[in-house]
């Protein structure tokens, strides 16, 4: 589950880490009132209005942008709240922006010059280990620094049974440079972060850029952070923080019958039972000359209810070409699969597209017989190639 900026930092800051305050805002006359309080608690004179969307890239796209007195406070927010923001990670139309996080200025003038670094918690699948990945190339794309200039990222493992050692800590601060009291406040900062990381679930966090400003403090100034879905039953508190708006609504859909489904950018929908056998089967589909249209699992308990969910969902997306229904019969019968997607078909209507389905396991050939004898337009497959086969013959 991916949180907001403003919600991200409001989780880092309960775990002590230091970060740029903000108020939110959904209308030009809030974001003037909450640049006001900024003002009076923080002394700032200027602002960083923010869009609040679940991609970066922002400023790229017009959603960052400083406010330098009260007038451009409304004027920016007007623009940003309420525009389709499209940025490197969004696609053509973007996302709509319904509400900007109104900033304090962190880029004072001081003893010395502000600098950002690059900060990430994450899980290192090679190692099974988390590990923290930093940079001095704050506030780029890190894609870039990383294939252009790969020296200039470090990588800090963290042993599971120890946790963050601050030797550690100290190691990322020397690295970045830094002395003194900024090397104090990253060491800080950094053992933070990672306690963060733990205790709160999550499967990254990415910060970016870390500022050091120009009196030595060490803050978060961006945050992205995305929690592990598998934990939200221990923080409720997180759970209530999701922002479908800004979820695909398929997704969110399917999500809610208990459907586990990811929409992908493909021409053949599939409907399978089991993670391995539908990534299996999106396999089968590309060597047959097509790409997924999405992954969906719909377990254990294939009944004509779940078929029928399974079937709208697929269809609700206008690139699907034809859709391949793939279920092995193990715990649940292929005979009572094949009766749920006849009933199904019917209760659905009218569908324009092929449907292939490939039942195997008990009652394979009762189901088969049922599907042919149906009158349906559905072909009815046994063998994997002949799925593939199928599949390449009605996309032709």
């Amino acid at each position: 589950m991916n949180l907001h900026e403003y919600q991200g930092k409001e989780m880092l800051n309960s775990f002590g880490v230091e970060i740029q305050r903000g108020i939110i805002a959904q209308t030009p006359a809030e974001a003037i009132t909450a640049a006001k309080k900024l003002t009076k608690d923080t002394g700032t004179g200027w602002h960083v209005i923010k869009a609040q969307i679940h991609a970066g890239g922002r400023g790229k796209g017009g959603g960052v942008k400083l406010a330098k007195n009260l007038d451009e406070v409304s004027q920016i927010a007007g623009e940003i709240i309420g525009m389709h923001l499209v940025t490197p990670q969004t696609n053509a139309e973007g996302k709509l922006v319904s509400q900007v996080l109104v900033t304090e200025d962190v880029y004072y003038p001081g003893e010395s010059e502000p600098s950002e670094f690059y900060i990430s918690v994450l899980m290192n699948r090679a190692t099974g280990r988390n590990m923290i990945m930093y940079s001095t190339e704050g506030g780029m794309d890190i894609e870039a620094v990383a294939e252009n200039t790969p020296h200039l990222i470090f990588n800090e493992e963290i042993d599971p049974t120890m946790g963050l050692l601050p030797f550690q800590a100290r190691k990322i601060a020397f690295n970045l440079g830094l002395s003194g009291k900024a090397f104090k406040e990253m060491t800080k900062f950094v053992s933070a972060l990672y306690t963060a990381y733990v205790k709160s679930d999550s499967s990254l966090f990415e910060i970016n850029p870390v500022l050091k400003t120009s009196d030595d403090r060490v803050i978060a100034v961006d945050a992205k952070v995305t929690i592990d879905d598998n934990a939200l039953f221990r923080h409720k508190d997180f759970e209530a923080l999701r922002d479908i708006r800004e979820e695909n609504p398929i997704e969110v859909e399917a999500k809610a019958v208990g459907l586990s489904y990811v929409d992908l950018d493909g021409n053949v929908g599939c409907m399978v039972n089991g993670a391995g056998l539908a990534m299996a089967t999106m396999d089968l589909i590309k060597q047959a000359g097509g790409e997924p249209a999405n992954f969906l699992d719909v377990g254990g308990t294939a009944d004509a209810e779940r078929v029928e969910i399974a079937f709208n969902l697929i269809l609700k997306d206008p690139s699907v070409k034809a859709i391949l229904v793939n279920i092995f019969g193990g715990i649940v019968r292929c005979d009572r699969v094949a009766q749920g997607i006849i009933d199904a078909y019917k209760s659905i209507g009218t569908i324009n597209i092929p449907i292939i389905v490939r039942l195997e396991g008990t009652n394979a050939d009762i189901a088969k017989k049922l599907i042919d004898e149906s009158g349906l337009d559905v072909h009815s497959v046994i063998e994997f190639q002949e799925a593939a086969d199928k599949v390449q013959e009605v996309l032709a």
